[in-house]
């Protein structure tokens, strides 16, 4: 169906019509547009959400991620990483080939369609031309035949009228003739034109106006083929991604399959592990039997398995785990203030990224080593002597990292037992030993101090190995002079003290203090003569009477 022939007369309609294609065009493109903003924005929002949960370098959140579940979470991440790539990539693909390539097309398509109805406004101005030409012609035609009659009808009254002279008539006559003669001429020339405006106007509204509207409706149709394969282009760009993006959904399935709850634990068990024995059965102490009583084995120490024996006193308080107390400061070079498990790791981590170390200063000095050879060679290339000063720091570099790698060895192989450990005098005795009936044991629970957080602590004096009394031991308060009440503390919280030199204590109770916290979180203090022994500092408020300036208050 041909617009030329069918909307012959819908000149001005079909003029709107294809505005309004042009509109529905730039809509379409305006649409993908927004969409390819929306693409945009998700990925970089998705690009922000992965990164922003990332684990941060050098950090604590590093160390977490060796556990499966963890490196599950950070594959998820980077999956969805690629994923928003994939978005970047429908928007781009959007952008070139949907929008881009119409706007170009609507460009074209104005001029086209501007270009079509100036031919048919031309033509239409033709026609209406020609009518108007017609339309004179026929006016000059009636005029001059109205002349004409009007001519003939005097002549007639002139030449009966007997008054007229002959003269006149014949005046008349040759008048009356002219106007005849003018309204043929102007019969002709209105033939002729109106023949002339037949033609033209069938020309106009079988051919010409045809023929223009049957390109604009060429027009039109390319714009309706053009936007269906742009919708076409819309659906395939995301199409194409899917395959991607299935990958990345997939490589998150995958890793979710990957996590292993039980290697998981036994990370936490490699992580936590302080290599210590349970505590083992508390003997039972007679009091009834008037002998010197000996302090019995604590929670962690059994003698007959050569391990040494906690207990308070006034000179020094071994720490009966779990009551233990926060490390404070960096700890020791050597870790000794971790457990056993976990400094062994510790140690071995140091050892390891000492000989990282000095393998790259090793390949720093061959590679200045073959450069002063090359320059020995071909001295053009450069002096030999300014590689020396050079190659003297790194040795110096070399001996150092040696010399503290040998050391972290040897504290190592200490823990491994594969040496014997370092021996040094205890600083802080809790009872006169006899030199007859002692033995050596290595490092144990009671000689480190834990926190809640799984730091430990150890006592300077228990670096190493100490020497501790045989199974017998003198009472630590029965043998001792009474110590002089220093002041008053008051309760915060009930504490049981179910440990060897440990006392109960209940909330609100007054109590006396006969000896301040020495920095290991214990103080000692008396209800009565008979009975006395140490509570945890944070369980009391302490109000020292040798300090003018105010009660001191642990919390």
């Amino acid at each position: 169906m041909s617009w030329g022939t069918e909307l012959w007369d819908q000149f001005d309609n079909l003029e709107k019509h294809t505005q309004w294609g042009i509109d529905v065009l730039e809509k379409y493109i305006k649409f993908v547009k927004e969409r390819t903003e929306i693409e945009i924005n998700y990925a970089k929002q998705l690009r922000n959400l992965s990164k922003k949960y990332q684990p941060k370098k050098n950090s604590k959140e590093e160390d977490e991620y060796k556990y499966s579940s963890c490196q599950a979470f950070l594959a998820t991440l980077n999956e969805m990483n690629d994923y928003a790539g994939q978005h970047e990539v429908v928007s781009e693909n959007m952008t070139s080939q949907i929008t881009a390539e119409l706007a170009r097309y609507v460009q074209e398509l104005k001029q086209e369609r501007k270009m079509h109805f100036h031919d048919g406004r031309k033509a239409q101005q033709h026609i209406e031309t020609c009518w108007k030409q017609l339309e004179s012609s026929k006016r000059r035609f009636e005029r001059d035949c109205k002349e004409a009659d009007r001519a003939q009808q005097y002549f007639e009254k002139m030449d009966a009228d007997i008054n007229v002279t002959k003269a006149d008539v014949e005046k008349a006559r040759q008048q009356a003739q002219l106007r005849h003669q003018m309204a043929e001429e102007s019969k002709a020339e209105y033939s002729s034109t109106l023949q002339r405006f037949n033609h033209e106007q069938h020309d106009h509204y079988h051919t010409h106006i045809p023929n223009i509207f049957q390109k604009i409706q060429e027009m039109e149709e390319r714009r309706i083929i053009r936007i269906g394969e742009s919708m076409k282009t819309f659906a395939e760009v995301d199409r194409q991604v899917i395959p991607i993006i299935g990958k990345c959904l997939d490589e998150i399935t995958k890793a979710a399959e990957s996590i292993d709850q039980k290697h998981d634990s036994k990370l936490v068990v490699e992580a936590f592990k302080s290599g210590f024995e349970p505590p083992g059965d508390v003997d039972f102490e007679d009091f009834t039997q008037p002998i010197k009583r000996t302090v019995s084995d604590s929670s962690l120490t059994n003698s007959k398995d050569g391990k040494p024996e906690s207990r308070f006193s006034s000179k020094s308080k071994g720490k009966l785990w779990p009551f233990i107390k926060k490390n404070k400061g960096g700890g020791p070079e050597d870790f000794s203030n971790l457990p056993p498990e976990q400094r062994r790791k510790k140690l071995q981590q140091k050892v390891d990224e000492l000989n990282r170390d000095i393998q790259k200063e090793m390949d720093q000095r061959d590679a200045l080593t073959k450069m002063k050879d090359v320059y020995i060679k071909n001295p053009q290339m450069g002096d030999a002597a300014s590689v020396d000063l050079k190659l003297a720091e790194l040795a110096q570099n070399l001996e150092k990292l040696r010399l503290e790698a040998q050391k972290f060895e040897g504290w190592l192989a200490e823990v491994e037992g594969r040496l014997p450990a370092r021996t040094e005098p205890a600083r802080r005795q809790s009872g006169m030993y006899e030199p007859q009936n002692t033995l050596t044991v290595n490092n144990c629970a009671q000689d480190r101090e834990s926190s809640p957080d799984g730091s430990y602590t150890e006592e300077p004096s228990q670096e190493s190995e100490v020497k501790v009394p045989a199974p017998e031991f003198d009472d630590e308060f029965d043998d001792e002079e009474p110590l002089p009440t220093i002041g008053t503390c008051k309760a915060l919280y009930t504490f049981e003290g179910q440990n060897e030199g440990t006392i109960s204590v209940s909330e609100g109770e007054t109590l006396f203090v006969i000896e301040e916290d020495k920095g290991d979180g214990w103080t000692r203090i008396r209800r009565n003569e008979d009975e006395e022994g140490y509570v945890p500092t944070s369980y009391v408020e302490v109000f020292l009477e040798k300090n003018a300036k105010g009660a001191m208050t642990y919390i």
